[in-house]
């Protein structure tokens, strides 16, 4: 088949939220979307709304993870950049942390984040070209509380992509990650880490919450020409929250 003329992104964990604000602003720059979650009715509305193509993807299935790549490079014939957005966001204190959990959680966020990279680096790589994007967190940066598998894993996030871009920068892959503060999300106003904001928001530089459109923008720029010369680095995107 031939090849597809616009390049072409796969967002992760796009169906809603900050993943959706991601791909939204991307396809802003001419690019053709792919959503991929696990929430199957949301992601198909978001593809239709964009003219790509949804996959319904549980990151943490190597099966579902290689089809996703396949149905993408099916269709469009390649793979220019990669979000990885998609995670568990939890709420649970320490003592009550069970190793079930943590192996839950961590399926997704760092399980998950290998297997789609390392799929969508190979096709990346036999192009010369890519950029990667992986979504990290402040809490990392805060040391959170009440979710310390979620910032492990974020923990491991920065430290993936610091590794990885020192890997593929000879197959003219660029990878990075933005840190979103407390963002109001729809999963986050639908549970506890809502009630954050209330200590969150008078330690930033801006006496607002955090929106889903704050961060995109920050994301998208890095999947751009413009960012070429970018790899490896952290951006945290908190309104001045962490300020390091």
């Amino acid at each position: 088949m031939a090849t597809h003329d616009k390049r072409v992104a796969i967002v992760t964990g796009s169906a809603q939220g900050i993943g959706e604000a991601i791909a939204r602003r991307i396809a802003a720059n001419d690019v053709t979307l792919v959503i991929a979650d696990v929430n199957a009715e949301k992601g198909q509305a978001v593809a239709d709304s964009l003219g790509g193509l949804f996959v319904q993807t549980d990151v943490s299935n190597p099966e579902q993870v290689q089809n996703l790549v396949d149905s993408t490079v099916e269709k469009y014939g390649r793979i220019d950049i990669l979000v990885n957005d998609a995670a568990i966001v939890p709420f649970i204190a320490w003592e009550d942390l069970t190793f079930e959990e943590w192996r839950r959680v961590l399926s997704v966020n760092v399980d998950g984040l290998f297997l789609v990279t390392k799929a969508v680096t190979k096709v990346m790589a036999e192009a010369g070209y890519g950029r990667v994007v992986n979504i990290a967190s402040n809490t990392f940066v805060a040391g959170t509380p009440n979710c310390n598998h979620y910032v492990t894993g974020k923990g491991a996030t920065v430290g993936f992509t610091r590794s990885l871009a020192s890997e593929v920068g000879k197959d003219g892959i660029t990878v990075n990650a933005v840190a979103p503060g407390l963002t109001e999300s729809e999963g986050v106003k639908a549970g506890p880490h809502n009630d954050g904001f209330g200590y969150v928001v008078p330690m930033q530089a801006f006496d607002r919450k955090g929106q889903p459109e704050d961060i995109a923008p920050a994301v998208a720029f890095l999947t751009t020409e413009e960012a070429g010369w970018v790899t490896g680095q952290l951006l945290v995107v908190d309104g001045g929250h962490t300020r390091n």
